[in-house]
């Protein structure tokens, strides 16, 4: 039995190349209608597993079901592969115009001119390029011709669309604005979609769930926030940019509230867990505010943040990324924060300053290390 609601599942599937294994994915499902993204360093095998989704990888090991039918005996290769669109990192276009390459598809599956005019047409406005139909696909630039790409894959108003790096060669004016109206694009339609991506933020944006994959196997798939927030090992952790992770060990449990201790300092964090035991914390460096000491303090000398976790630190180092800023400290532990510039001023950020940390016990995310 194939799993309800997922329109492509994946039992045992496995590929291995000169003796080695890229591909090692027990199972895998993509439900109808979402964006699913596949992130993870070079040569983890999110191409190699996009690829043999498409059943452009072969030989690999292992079932594939298409909406509840097994790939092959039950449903013939030429109509999953029908169902299915792809785009590359590079557009790969045909020698034609702008409408001819998006009515290729169209073309292929026997369609009448006049449904195949009303197809492209469509599909060119939805990405803004009808003004481009005529034009030489030879001379368009990388954004338009990524547009044209994307448009030729929709007008066959694909079951299953798959993005391997689309937007990774685009230059960051072409990129923004195509990722905008793909995401409007695949809301609109409903279409589901597998993403390769490298980029987090991108995966972020447009997913509603993300697959972390290392050395071809998936490790941890879930909702976004959940991926980012609660990750299952010390690897996603530091791939999803959680900034902080620290070894400790239990020493009590109170009512909601766990107290772990890290060199020798007492962090607060929400849950239980076995009293002695070794764990792993991970504190995003979002969760964590910083203050000047004086405005930290009620005049009774108590703490004026509701936070469980309230340090004295100081400043190891301050390097800019861009629209924030990331704060190295030094609170008997190291920490990782982001501020913004005017943060950064407003706090007379610079290395050596000393300043109040805290974060919330709820920021502590716990791995168990037993």
């Amino acid at each position: 039995m194939s799993r309800p609601g997922a329109i492509i599942e994946g039992r045992g599937l496995r590929v291995t190349r000169g003796g080695s294994v890229i591909v090692d994915v027990p199972s895998f499902t993509v439900e109808e209608g979402e964006v699913l993204s596949l992130i993870g360093p070079n040569g983890a095998g999110k191409t190699t597993l996009l690829q043999t989704l498409s059943y452009l990888t072969k030989p690999f090991e292992g079932e594939l079901f298409f909406r509840g039918r097994k790939v092959g005996p039950e449903c013939p290769v030429l109509t999953y592969r029908r169902a299915i669109a792809m785009v590359f990192q590079e557009p790969l276009l045909f020698d034609s115009t702008v409408f001819e390459n998006v009515a290729s598809g169209l073309k292929i599956r026997g369609m009448k001119r006049g449904a195949i005019r009303e197809a492209v047409t469509e599909s060119l406005g939805r990405f803004g390029i009808a003004h481009l139909s005529d034009r030489s696909a030879r001379s368009l630039s990388g954004g338009e011709a990524q547009r044209t790409s994307l448009a030729r894959a929709f007008a066959i108003r694909p079951d299953i669309l798959l993005l391997d790096e689309p937007f990774a060669s685009l230059d960051p004016r072409s990129r923004e604005p195509l990722i905008e109206d793909m995401q409007a694009v695949v809301k609109s339609t409903g279409t589901t979609a597998v993403l390769v991506t490298h980029d987090l933020l991108e995966s972020l944006r447009l997913s509603d769930r993300i697959a972390v994959m290392d050395r071809g196997r998936i490790l941890q798939t879930g909702p976004p926030e959940e991926v980012l927030n609660a990750p299952v090992d010390e690897f996603v952790a530091t791939f999803v940019g959680t900034g902080t992770i620290l070894k400790g060990q239990v020493v009590r449990n109170g009512r909601d509230t766990a107290t772990l201790s890290v060199s020798g300092r007492e962090i607060e964090s929400a849950g239980s867990f076995p009293v002695g035991s070794h764990v792993i914390l991970c504190i995003r460096p979002e969760n964590i505010t910083l203050s000047v000491p004086a405005a930290t303090l009620r005049e009774d000398g108590a703490p004026v943040t509701s936070a469980r976790n309230v340090f004295a630190g100081t400043v190891t180092r301050v390097t800019p990324m861009g629209f924030y800023q990331k704060v190295g400290l030094d609170c008997g532990f190291p920490l990782v924060s982001y501020v913004t510039m005017q943060s950064r001023e407003s706090l007379k950020l610079a290395r050596g300053r000393s300043i109040t940390v805290s974060f919330k016990a709820t920021a502590v995310h716990v791995i168990k290390k037993d």
